[in-house]
């Protein structure tokens, strides 16, 4: 039970995106198209969780002084594998995500539960916890990258939904258009909340 609480716990509680906002940057840039969506959500986890566990695992033995050098390391240690892994077998995708894979290293939220989490909980907990902040984190992109993608190009994962006579709205793959629809996203988000406490009560 407490294991759920914790996955629970990232994935809506103290999702990374709509209740903490940080790592809003990469997050509004790739999310123009499902695929991408999906690959910086996937890439951001499989990070998350390497770096976490490694942590959990050596905390005790990593000395205070230098702890976020260490954690910086680590964490490039495994965006590293993620960025080449992602050039060797999905170049296209890679591409379309260009600078934004290597700059996870410095991504907030993994930082953020690194220092604030793994580095003080034993190695279950944080396997949740980056499990839970990972899948909050990319079931957000992939709500505001479907928007963007259908509204802004007709199509999702590149096939198209309203066929050759929909005129692409390309406000939605700006960056502009990519803020409204976050914007949309939290406040369905904050509406359902309060549906819920209503309920509850």
């Amino acid at each position: 039970m407490k294991y759920v609480k914790i996955f629970i716990n990232g994935l809506v509680k103290e999702n990374p995106l709509l209740v903490l906002m940080i790592g809003l940057c990469s997050s509004l840039a790739v999310t123009t198209s499902v695929a991408n969506g999906i690959g910086m959500g996937l890439s951001m986890t499989f990070v998350l969780l390497m770096s976490e566990v490694v942590i959990s695992i050596f905390r005790k033995l990593i000395p205070e002084s230098v702890r976020i050098p260490i954690f910086i390391i680590v964490i490039a240690a495994f965006t590293t594998i993620v960025d080449y892994m992602l050039k060797a077998y999905f170049p296209d995708l890679s591409k379309a995500m260009g600078v934004f894979i290597p700059l996870i290293v410095v991504n907030c939220i993994i930082m953020g539960r690194v220092e604030g989490f793994a580095s003080k909980q034993p190695l279950g907990d944080c396997i949740f916890d980056s499990l839970g902040m990972g899948v909050g984190y990319t079931w957000v992109l992939v709500a505001i990258s479907l928007i963007r993608e259908l509204l802004g190009n007709g199509s999702i994962l590149g096939l198209s939904i309203f066929g050759d006579g929909y005129t692409p709205i390309l406000f939605f793959v700006l960056p502009p258009g990519g803020f409204i629809v976050f914007a949309l996203v939290m406040s369905f988000n904050g509406f359902l909340k309060s549906k819920a406490k209503e309920v509850r009560a």
